[in-house]
């Protein structure tokens, strides 16, 4: 099928063309038409580098009236950056119309531009949940008009805490707007979006549910946890053309891993929440360039990053859920190029791999950990662009590296970068193999069962007003006090619907003692009982820490004559 048949009119297939599409995508060829002759709502399931902007960007633009200046169509995104790329691309796709006008609405920039933009008018608002809210707020944005929404990657919005952002929104658009919403998966809190503010939605899958794309290889690498690092590095001294992603759990680990990487001589960045919008977006169009050549991120930062000829998307750390898991190997294999997905794991973190595997219907690769003289061999045909034999050993190497030394034909510093390389592998040990199976630990005469510490587990001098609960993870499971907290907020419908604020925590190894406001304190236990929820693969279960009794407020002394009689 062509653009031309799609129904769209031609000022937009001129400017189809002078982007260089030449033929729609799947999810544009089922998603476009709809648009075009439907006011009925949408849910459109399919991974990202599908080409979504385009599934609903060119009919939105095909029905827009240039003539009004009112806001005729509202897209929401997760972060600033797909926000503001969304804009970029409609603006592109809207050339030669220069009667209609695109405005991105995202936090963390001056607002004044976009309070001007909003005097002057646009047809078509890309925003934020939280900065479009504050606009709101002051009367500035005004949705009466709208007769398009369109959510993309809800689930993602919805991960980030949004849920009651987009809640506040969806109540102002007109209940007359399509309601169009995307998402490359599709958990509970989707489903309930549906069902709460679509009007029985056609559904337009692309591919499976919850599945992968087929341009992305999935593999694994084992190694002892010590050899973390290390196997990372080996991997990436093994792939010197890569340009990636490499996600890590926290903002610390994030820039820890980007230093060490700097210091090893790679060019590397790290992308997390503590960066100000100045600084990320110098990473950013580092990145693009290619200066950057990898760049080391959290879950947070990364989403709504589009950049379509990544090579690799390494977990450094293993997520904990298959949806997580989907969201960072669809950062590579887009826009019909392949790519590589590795996770880094060890022995006791094998649980979660089989889990992911099991839910995608997906069998992970095992990657050999690279050896020195396979680096060395392909270290050594990077620079002189041309094949190694297999059998050359790393010793071998460094002699041929002595005699480039003379040649005009080779860039200095790229022999330079390689001697580096060869020396360190010559100086290292190999890393051993991780063994397949976990040994069980082994039990000491007076050691007590998870469930007999926290029984006689006392309860240290609490905060007023608080209780102590315990769970069944603690630093086994890697948990953090961040993920603690994300916990006890985010699992499924959030308890009470208000943010719960933790007081002290306590993470052993085993279990995790932390104090909760006591008026809520049987709301969160009855709600991890059922369903059950789990953590690193782990079923979970809170309860009242021993015997902790709650510390209540203390109230004031009655003034003056009116105490006791």
């Amino acid at each position: 099928m062509t653009f031309i048949e799609l129904g769209l009119r031609q000022e937009l297939l001129d400017g189809i063309e002078l982007l260089g599409f030449t033929e729609p995508t799947p999810i544009q060829i089922a998603v476009i038409p709809f648009i075009l002759e439907e006011e009925r709502d949408l849910v459109a399931l399919a991974q990202t580098g599908t080409g979504k902007t385009g599934a609903f960007g060119w009919p939105i633009l095909e029905k827009i009236d240039p003539q009004s200046k009112k806001t005729q169509a509202l897209i929401l995104c997760p972060t600033r950056e797909l926000c503001i790329q969304i804009a970029h691309d409609l603006r592109s796709f809207s050339k030669k119309l220069p009667d209609v006008r695109t405005l991105a609405l995202y936090g963390g920039a001056d607002i004044r531009p976009q309070l001007d933009g909003l005097d002057r008018g646009a047809q078509i608002i890309v925003a934020t949940p939280g900065r479009l809210l504050d606009l709101m707020r002051t009367r500035k944005a005004k949705l009466f008009a709208v007769e398009r929404l369109v959510l993309d990657e809800a689930d993602e919005m919805l991960n980030m805490g949004f849920e009651e952002d987009l809640n506040t929104i969806l109540d102002e658009v007109p209940h007359t707007a399509q309601r169009l919403l995307f998402s490359a998966t599709m958990p509970q809190r989707v489903q309930r979006m549906m069902h709460n503010y679509m009007n029985d939605p056609h559904e337009i899958t692309i591919g499976e549910r919850n599945t992968l794309s087929e341009l992305v290889e999935h593999q694994f690498l084992l190694v002892h946890a010590k050899d973390h690092y290390a196997g990372l590095r080996r991997v990436l001294d093994a792939t010197p053309e890569m340009y990636g992603l490499i996600f890590c759990r926290t903002k610390a680990d994030t820039q820890l891993i980007s230093d060490r990487l700097n210091n090893d001589g790679f060019r590397t960045a790290a992308l997390h929440g503590d960066l100000l919008h100045e600084e990320r977006e110098a990473v950013m169009k580092q990145f693009r360039a290619h200066q950057v050549k990898l760049v080391v991120a959290t879950d947070v930062a990364a989403r709504g990053l589009h950049i379509n000829d990544l090579t690799h998307v390494i977990h450094y750390t293993i997520p904990d859920d298959q949806n997580t898991y989907t969201h960072r190997s669809g950062r590579t294999g887009r826009a019909g190029k392949r790519g590589i997905s590795l996770v880094i794991i060890h022995a006791r973190e094998k649980f979660k791999l089989e889990r992911i595997e099991n839910i995608l219907g997906q069998t992970f690769g095992k990657r050999r950990i690279p050896t020195g003289d396979v680096i060395g061999r392909i270290q050594l045909q990077h620079l002189i662009k041309q094949s190694v034999p297999s059998d050359t050993t790393l010793e071998e190497v460094s002699a041929q590296l002595d005699t480039l030394a003379t040649s005009d034909e080779i860039d200095p510093q790229a022999l330079k970068s390689v001697r580096k390389t060869v020396d360190f592998y010559r100086a290292t040990s190999e890393l051993s193999r991780e063994p397949e199976k976990v040994k069980p630990r082994k039990k000491n005469s007076g050691s007590i069962s998870g469930r007999e510490a926290r029984e006689q587990h006392v309860p240290r001098e609490m905060t007023e007003g608080m209780i102590e609960l315990v769970v069944n993870i603690g630093k086994r499971n890697e948990l953090t006090e961040e993920s603690l907290s994300e916990l006890i907020n985010t699992s499924a419908d959030r308890v009470g619907g208000t943010t719960i604020p933790l007081g002290k925590i306590n993470i052993v190894e085993m279990q995790t003692y932390f104090e909760v406001p006591y008026p809520r304190s049987h709301e969160i236990i009855n709600h991890f009982k059922e369903p059950p929820i789990e953590f690193a693969g782990r079923p979970i279960n809170i309860a009242f820490a021993g015997n902790a009794k709650p510390v209540e407020s203390k109230k004031p002394k009655p003034r003056g004559g009116k105490g006791k009689k």
